[in-house]
């Protein structure tokens, strides 16, 4: 086995993700998966919950967030203007999981608008110990190459690496959506021409495929809506739930390098935290 899902959404992912910290991590060791990842939005809030279950279980707990952060700076009051895109960082050690503590905090108490925000300001000062994936459509390297700037997606890429040397990861998704068709192409295109490793994901929020409905309930809960209502916030996909690696190695099979890699971001990872 060589695949480690790296991009999951619990119920930490408040009235969002349905991934049950216990449950997760129970069919991560039945699909014989040495590791698992927890990215929650924007915030740590299981990380004590995810280590104690994971030492339960014969599987490695890697503890991340999927970050909201802007272009901007959020100390400036026109920065509520600026799209929230998402970035997903990973604790490689004891230092990255400290880091991720003070973005995650920054986020909640100097930028929260909406959502918990961060900016590049803030990165910078706490990047160690990181390891950077671009995250989903959402994120900002995907979302510049949708709209044709090419040149900037690459711009930003070599700023990601140098402020991540050999911890940033070009991620690559396909739920079936359209977008995802349009866009994992140049996201290919991208990594091999700046040289850039690239990793597979599912943005996990639900478990199992049957789970797309239960999880559709809760975005109604989420936004107060009623399923019937034309307008409401709803995924278009029911490939949100946690693959098996036979399920994933479907869906890029000319990227062999990109499920090992998934592996290697795992087996680099060194973190133990002490409750005592």
């Amino acid at each position: 086995m060589s695949f480690v899902h790296l991009h999951n959404h619990t119920q930490y992912s408040l009235l969002d993700g349905a991934c049950r910290v216990d449950k997760m991590l129970s069919l991560a060791e039945a699909y014989g998966m040495s590791a698992v990842a927890m990215t929650d939005h924007g915030n740590m809030f299981g990380a004590v919950d995810f280590v104690m279950q994971a030492r339960k279980r014969n599987v490695k707990p890697i503890v991340g967030i999927e970050t909201y952060i802007i272009r901007g700076s959020v100390e400036d009051p026109e920065s509520k203007k600026d799209t929230r895109h998402h970035l997903v960082l990973l604790a490689e050690n004891l230092t990255g999981y400290k880091n991720l503590m003070k973005l995650s905090s920054y986020a909640y108490l100097n930028g929260f608008y909406y959502k918990p925000r961060i900016d590049k300001n803030i990165l910078e000062k706490h990047c160690e110990g990181l390891i950077c994936l671009t995250a989903c459509l959402k994120g900002e390297i995907p979302s510049l190459l949708l709209k044709g700037e090419t040149e900037e997606a690459e711009r930003q890429v070599a700023y990601f690496k140098t402020l991540f040397p050999d911890r940033f990861y070009i991620e690559l998704q396909d739920h079936g959506l359209e977008q995802e068709k349009q866009v994992a192409p140049l996201l290919i295109d991208l990594a091999r021409r700046t040289d850039t490793p690239m990793v597979v994901t599912n943005d996990c929020h639900y478990l199992k495929k049957e789970d797309s409905e239960a999880h559709d309930v809760l975005l109604c809960i989420q936004t107060g809506k009623t399923r019937n209502d034309p307008d409401r916030l709803r995924y278009s996909t029911n490939q949100l739930y946690f693959k098996t690696e036979a399920e994933m190695r479907q869906l890029f099979p000319e990227l062999p390098q990109a499920y090992e890699n998934t592996q290697k971001i795992a087996d680099q990872i060194h973190l133990e935290l002490d409750y005592n």
